[in-house]
């Protein structure tokens, strides 16, 4: 059976201070052995961040990586960088990161290989925009972003992968993926990775809900057969929310 995964990502929000506190709060209320639990703050708060959940059985993530491992890159960060700062996991192809910041299907691959190259456990994001929901394009593109970012990475290393789907259309818009939508889209994905590699495989790799998802809506999407946690972005953002996410 796999294991849940709660994963908050903090995107560009708080400082040191504020990061602390919040951290020590999660910590101090998070007695669930059944879900592994993931807080990703900004790069500036990670040490310190882990200073505090170092010794609890809460993780720590990133929410980018680069693919080199040292060099003239102002502004990058690489995953020897990560490590040392004591994380395990990071997020990668976040939807902002693409729409910002120029993000391809391309530079997800070559961030994923660097980050399963330090054992990073990379949390791989994929899902559509609005009008190409509307468009009825979704598969199509969820398809195209997997594929790429599975392109040439062994089934030895994948099974270390987690995959969360963002439906563009419902982050930080209040909407969300009904459950039944959601699971649709997460079982194309599990049926689209036993294509990959195979069925045994499909049934092991955990994915994510990435849209949107609070404590009121969570456990009714978490009772779907191929959805496997969340990636929560708002709610994360203060440990009564996160914690009842993680307690759904």
């Amino acid at each position: 059976m796999r294991k849940r995964i709660i994963a908050g990502n903090w995107k560009m929000n708080k400082n040191v201070t504020e990061a602390v506190e919040l951290a020590t709060e999660i910590k101090a209320g998070h007695d669930n052995s059944d879900v592994d639990v993931v807080v990703c703050p900004p790069f500036t708060d990670l040490y310190a961040v882990h200073q505090v959940i170092k010794d609890s059985p809460i993780a720590l993530g990133a929410q980018d990586v680069f693919w080199e491992d040292k060099g003239a890159y102002t502004g990058q960060i690489s995953a020897d960088m990560l490590k040392s700062v004591g994380c395990r996991y990071v997020i990668i192809g976040h939807s902002e990161r693409r729409q910002y910041f120029a993000e391809t299907d391309e530079t997800v691959n070559k961030k994923i290989k660097k980050a399963l190259e330090y054992e990073l456990t990379p949390i791989v994001c994929a899902g559509e925009l609005l009008q190409e929901r509307e468009a009825g394009e979704t598969e199509m593109v969820v398809e195209r972003q997997v594929r790429g970012a599975f392109d040439g990475v062994s089934k030895a290393d994948a099974v270390d992968v987690v995959i969360a789907y963002e439906p563009v259309w419902a982050i930080g818009t209040g909407k969300v993926a009904t459950p039944e939508q959601a699971q649709q889209v997460h079982k194309f994905i599990r049926d689209l990775l036993a294509k990959l590699y195979d069925r045994e495989f499909a049934d092991a790799l955990r994915i994510q809900y990435g849209g949107s998802m609070k404590p009121e809506n969570a456990a009714e999407l978490l009772t779907r057969e191929d959805i496997d946690g969340g990636l929560i972005g708002g709610a994360s953002l203060k440990a009564d929310s996160f914690l009842g996410i993680v307690n759904a």
